[in-house]
């Protein structure tokens, strides 16, 4: 790890990105059983990234970080050309988010369901799209009051 280590850094990428190679360059020798990554090759990428899409069930971003490592450590640490491996994983599939959204009246009748001690907060929350912990604190800091019209 020293060697990638001292080709990340000879190259000024960023910390963060050293600590995430590392990260994933470790995880795929473990997951090879401590195998060296000069022994494995083009099966062992495509298993492991698979495995990454199907089983642990990462989102593309994360599958293509963890083959950028991977890349990275077989071009510019060990010297091997990977250009004509043409690695086939499975790829992992974005997830569907589907936002919630209340109606009109589902609000109304939200609103209209508080509490009078926290319907000012409440209604600030909504109007303003307050968070939270923001509502929270200004009722700390004494900027609003359960009791204040």
């Amino acid at each position: 790890m020293d060697l990638v280590r001292d080709k990340i850094r000879f190259k000024h990428y960023s910390y963060s990105t050293e600590r995430t190679y590392i990260h994933w360059i470790k995880h795929y020798i473990l997951f090879h059983n401590k195998k060296h990554p000069l022994e494995m090759g083009k099966v062992e990428i495509e298993s492991y990234l698979t495995k990454l899409a199907t089983k642990d069930r990462v989102s593309p971003t994360t599958q293509n970080q963890a083959f950028s490592a991977i890349l990275f450590l077989y071009k510019e640490v060990l010297g091997i050309d990977m250009s004509e491996w043409n690695i086939q994983a499975l790829r992992a599939q974005e997830r569907k988010h589907i936002p919630v959204v209340l109606t009109k009246d589902e609000v109304r009748s939200v609103l209209q369901n508080v509490p009078m001690d926290y319907s000012l907060l409440v209604h600030l929350m909504y109007g303003c799209g307050l968070y939270t912990h923001v509502v929270s604190e200004m009722n700390k800091a004494k900027l609003i009051s359960p009791l204040d019209f």
